[in-house]
């Protein structure tokens, strides 16, 4: 009786942590091509999961365009950062308003779209070709905030944590 429960539990834990990976607006299929590939690479149509770190937003005159560091993704699709873990560079752009106060520089976001073409911009003295992507959804994530745990000493030698 008590392997049927275990088993069970097993079973019910497991399909509610498949249905609490993803946000619903980032689940689907999607090209696993990198937007450093992406740039080396003609690309276009391929419908793609790309997120990282705001560089700058450009309102326009009907869209917002974000120039982005591309980092890979977690399995929940939020933008895993490390130093030097970057995939490139890339430029998502969706219909409406998006304010530049809220999408402020280095905010994680990701995005769904299609690759719709190339622009080629300069980074400093380098001139990059960036690959632009139609964006079907804008996720901004919520900002992490930092904690420092503290741990102290057992207030005596004799005495552990239990």
């Amino acid at each position: 009786m008590n392997v049927r429960l275990f088993a069970v539990a097993c079973i019910a834990s497991a399909v509610l942590a498949a249905c609490a990976t993803q946000p619903k607006p980032l689940q689907g299929e999607f090209n696993p091509i990198t937007p450093r590939d992406a740039a080396t690479q003609e690309s276009t149509g391929a419908v793609v999961r790309w997120g990282g770190r705001i560089v700058q937003v450009e309102p326009k005159e009907n869209r917002t365009c974000f120039e982005m560091i591309s980092t890979r993704l977690t399995a929940s699709g939020r933008p895993y950062w490390a130093e030097d873990d970057t995939g490139g560079r890339f430029i998502a752009c969706r219909d409406g308003f998006y304010d530049p106060a809220i999408f402020e520089k280095n905010r994680e976001v990701s995005f769904t779209g299609r690759i719709d073409g190339y622009e080629n911009r300069r980074i400093g003295g380098y001139d990059y070709r960036f690959p632009h992507v139609a964006a079907d959804v804008v996720y901004l994530w919520p900002i992490r905030e930092r904690v420092n745990v503290v741990t102290r000493p057992a207030p005596w030698p004799w005495w552990g944590w239990w």
